[in-house]
């Protein structure tokens, strides 16, 4: 059964469900196909995938001028940005270092880089022609998301998935310990992160519990799991330039 939340919830936020007593094989909660999702094709397109390996170069080198010659010197933008960091005063790859924290937390922003490079599917922004992104939100049923959500009452940000197709879960937060179960390609119940409220990546940086679904809660490790509204990059392809960086479309929710 599922214990009561003791600890800070969901991506980004210390608002988490509280108080939860029952699990989901008592509702029948996991009905076939009740919560799968289909992961994304690559984005067929041999010069983007050349345009992936030198961002993957640039993010290893750490070297600041490359980045610079990979993003678009105009136009860049970035969205969802609560904080009100972009100055348009800046050239864009200012922009884009302060969006990612680039060199915050011993250059974890240059990480986060080469896992934007990593991933081979994008889909195209539709608030802005021309423009694609990455990572791509996996395929769903979304009338049996909804049906999902009412009958557990939570809300879409209790939710996740795991980014890879097998995950293991352990019975404590840790890497040693017994692992009781596996996550496969399904939405998981997010309850919370083992750590303090002040940090602000609990989702790559600490291990997350969740529930099973036979109703158990364990935990996965950190990075194990996205959001629906995680962070994005975005590209477009110059007639002359090739593919660059375009913006950046911030998490959270």
């Amino acid at each position: 059964m599922v214990p009561a939340l003791t600890s800070r919830g969901r991506f980004g936020s210390a608002d988490a469900p509280c108080c939860l007593s029952w699990g989901f094989a008592d509702r029948g909660l996991f009905g076939r196909g009740a919560a799968a999702i289909t992961r994304p094709k690559a984005f067929e397109d041999e010069s983007f995938a050349t345009f992936r390996t030198a961002l993957g170069a640039a993010a290893k080198a750490r070297v600041y001028a490359g980045l610079t010659a990979l993003v678009r010197k105009r136009d860049f933008f970035w969205d969802r940005d609560f904080a009100h960091q972009f100055d348009p005063r800046k050239p864009p790859v200012d922009n884009l270092s302060i969006a990612i924290a680039l060199e915050h937390d011993n250059g974890a922003g240059w990480a986060r880089l080469a896992e934007f490079a990593e991933e081979a599917a994008a889909e195209p922004l539709d608030s802005r022609p021309g423009v694609i992104c990455a990572p791509v939100r996996p395929a769903y049923d979304s009338i049996a998301y909804a049906k999902l959500l009412q009958t557990s009452y939570t809300e879409a940000i209790d939710w996740a998935y795991p980014r890879a197709d097998a995950t293991a879960v352990r019975a404590k937060p840790e890497p040693g310990a017994a692992t009781i179960g596996t996550l496969g390609a399904a939405f998981v119940w997010l309850l919370g992160f083992e750590g303090p409220d002040s940090e602000p990546d609990p989702g790559r940086k600490l291990w997350a519990r969740v529930v099973m679904p036979d109703g158990e809660t364990g935990f996965v490790g950190p990075d194990s799991l996205r959001p629906l509204t995680a962070e994005r990059l975005c590209y477009t392809k110059d007639p002359v330039e090739g593919w660059q960086i375009a913006g950046f479309v911030a998490g959270g929710n």
